[in-house]
């Protein structure tokens, strides 16, 4: 029962890899406090996790929405004397060209909502409580993609730089202060959200539950990050040589979603 005693929020806990992660902390003896927009669907998760045993809280909420997410903050502080751990998994994402996004700024707002300035201002709220328990942790869900060059997700990606970047800052302001952040760079995970692209059906990814197992390593063992092998290769990459990695990847991007394209047609 690694986790016994602590109570951990996690965010997008209604389906896929927030749920899973609910699961499997709760199972470790966590207070799990469940955030997400479908509240049907988040009282069954927690009901799941009751029912065997686990102790779990839902409040469902939208992000998005700045008061909402301010009110869901403030009851969660009231609720909970001690908040050990905040997992910002919510998140939304857009496939959409850059040529074909000149006129939709709005895409870049509505993903910045969730992806960032929900995830800011669930974060900000829980710091004067981390500071004054002397600990807290924040870990949030990022993308293989922020590592290497990726086409057509710029909406998405770039909020999730922007977390990340925040993140970063979050722990060298106030580490000595007992704040610790994990930031977890997932590949392509089965969910919902990447089920929403038909050509990814044809593509091999990493479950929902085995990609949870990411969150609890973060939550359980906070580490500066959690990443694959090819994301940390990648970031390497671009460190050290950006020009040429970029230049390499174009085509080998191209190549791949012309590939996925047909098989997804068989």
């Amino acid at each position: 029962m690694r986790l016994s005693g602590q109570t951990i929020i996690i965010t997008g806990a209604s389906s896929g890899i927030g749920a899973e992660a609910a699961r499997k902390m709760a199972r470790l003896g966590a207070t799990v406090c469940l955030l997400a927009r479908r509240e049907d669907e988040l009282e069954s998760v927690r009901t799941e996790i009751e029912e065997a045993g686990g102790v779990a809280h839902a409040y469902a909420v939208d992000l998005a929405d700045a008061q909402a997410a301010d009110a869901v903050a403030a009851r969660l502080l009231a609720d909970h004397p001690r908040i050990d751990a905040l997992v910002n998994n919510a998140g939304r994402s857009i496939r959409r060209p850059i040529k074909d996004s000149v006129d939709r700024v709005h895409d870049y707002e509505r993903t910045m909502a969730i992806n960032y300035f929900g995830a800011l201002r669930l974060t900000l709220a829980m710091v004067p409580r981390f500071l004054q328990q002397g600990h807290g942790h924040v870990v949030i869900s990022s993308s293989m993609s922020t590592q290497v060059p990726i086409p057509l997700f710029s909406a998405y990606l770039a909020s999730k730089a922007a977390l990340e970047s925040f993140t970063r800052s979050l722990t060298a302001e106030l580490g000595h202060q007992g704040m610790t952040s994990t930031v977890v760079y997932f590949p392509m995970v089965r969910t919902e959200m990447s089920g929403a692209t038909q050509i990814y059906q044809a593509m091999p990814m990493l479950s929902a539950d085995k990609a949870a197992n990411w969150l609890v390593k973060a939550v359980v063992d906070k580490p500066t990050r959690v990443s694959s092998l090819p994301g940390a290769m990648g970031e390497l990459g671009m460190a050290a040589l950006p020009g040429v990695v970029t230049r390499v990847s174009q085509p080998l991007f191209r190549r791949m979603d012309k590939s996925l394209a047909r098989r997804s047609k068989d």
